[in-house]
């Protein structure tokens, strides 16, 4: 059984800073793209990261290019997501999946909230 299980999330000030995880189970997670996505309220999905099975390459949103970094340990089936001077907009919750065709199954996300 797939599982997702995103961590991290909270309210943070503009500019202020957190790292998601995501950890998963019940796939062979080192051959798998992974990627981050989020929807923001009212909102439908949106791409923000993605990185490749090894964790050599990585692609951004235009809208976190530079502010983001993904990453990932095999060894530990953990895909991250720091994020950096973080803006209003990225208020969300987000969720992981495979890339750049997601599992059925998706966990329960974790909200991020950036607000003064």
């Amino acid at each position: 059984e797939v599982q997702l299980v995103e961590s991290g999330g909270g309210l943070v000030q503009p500019g202020g800073s957190l790292r998601l995880s995501c950890a998963v189970s019940g796939f062979t997670f080192g051959t798998y793209s992974m990627s981050w996505v989020r929807q923001a309220p009212g909102k439908g999905l949106e791409w923000v990261s993605a990185v490749n099975s090894g964790g050599t390459g990585t692609s951004y949103a235009d809208s976190v290019k530079g502010r983001f970094t993904i990453s990932r340990d095999n060894a530990n089936h953990t895909v991250y997501l720091q994020m950096n001077s973080l803006k209003p907009e990225d208020t969300a919750v987000y969720y992981c999946n495979t890339f750049p065709t997601p599992f059925n199954s998706w966990g329960q996300g974790t909200q991020v909230t950036v607000s003064s």
